[in-house]
């Protein structure tokens, strides 16, 4: 194995970190405790840094995607940092600095994960039970809709349906054309509930999602529901941490299958990685 991968935490670690982070708090969210029982091994995912890109260290990153060979970015304006602000746009990797498409009022939303399907982008705020629906070209707000899941997360899609996370265990799909329930996904490890599913994306068949208050992405299977796989990002986030002190947590996946590239980021991060995954864990 080259030193030139990094690996991620072993097994016993692994399961300490996914069961302290019901003893966590972030400053902007608290969630009820839950443990994870039990220890199997699982599959440590390697990984390549290919590039840095600088990122706005304003941004409260809430979603991270490609869409036609743009990179955007969604953030949330949590109360206790009033400079925040939740938009929505794209991406300037020479600079970092976002060029806004949409933005929301942070008096009554806090903005969260979007995600583009059928010429259209769709984003969940925090705790209004409510998305919006934009047109995906001029960003005009054509639409809005209701969820039952008492918060909204993150999203993705595996080109059939939208799927969206809600900070708990479950996954759930929606209908593209309805923005109706259709399927829920259960997200387990070693058959115990895993909480605290976060940022999502859809990579070659798998499930990514940042676990919230750690610096672990999951991969997880879209048919059982289980975590196969974890990549450990701590080396990213010291490093971010280093250059700003504000740093928090490890937030923002994007996929761009086009030049089949990864790129990851946290909130408040002074950076944006480019990795990539040996071609086996995928």
């Amino acid at each position: 194995m080259s030193n030139n991968y990094i690996r991620i935490i072993r097994p016993a670690l692994i399961f300490l970190v996914l069961s302290i982070v019901t003893a966590c708090n972030n400053s902007s969210r608290k969630k009820n405790n839950s443990a994870l029982n039990g220890i199997n091994t699982i599959t440590s995912i390697r990984y390549k840094v290919k590039k840095i890109y600088p990122h706005d260290t304003g941004s409260f990153t809430e979603g991270l995607l490609f869409h036609d060979n743009r990179l955007y970015e969604s953030t949330g304006s949590p109360e206790n940092y009033p400079g925040t602000r939740s938009v929505i746009g794209t991406v300037n990797l020479k600079t970092g600095k976002i060029d806004v498409k949409v933005e929301l009022d942070r008096k009554k939303y806090f903005g969260e994960g979007i995600v583009f399907f059928n010429n259209k982008l769709f984003q969940l705020t925090y705790k209004n039970q409510t998305g919006f629906i934009y047109d995906a070209k001029t960003f005009s707000q054509n639409g809005i809709f209701k969820y039952e899941n008492k918060e909204g997360w993150g999203m993705t899609t595996d080109g059939k349906s939208i799927i969206m996370s809600d900070g708990t265990s479950t996954l759930t799909y929606l209908d593209p054309d309805s923005l109706k329930e259709i399927r829920k996904l259960n997200v387990t490890y070693n058959g115990a509930s895993a909480l605290y599913m976060n940022e999502l994306e859809y990579i070659n068949g798998f499930i990514y999602a940042n676990v919230w208050t750690t610096n672990y992405i999951a991969r997880i299977d879209p048919v059982s529901g289980k975590i196969t796989g974890l990549v450990d990002l701590t080396s990213l986030f010291t490093r971010a941490r280093k250059d700003n002190p504000y740093s928090e947590a490890t937030n923002g996946i994007a996929y761009d299958p086009k030049k089949d590239r990864i790129l990851v980021t946290g909130k408040f991060w002074p950076f944006i990685f480019q990795i990539s995954f040996p071609h086996q864990n995928l």
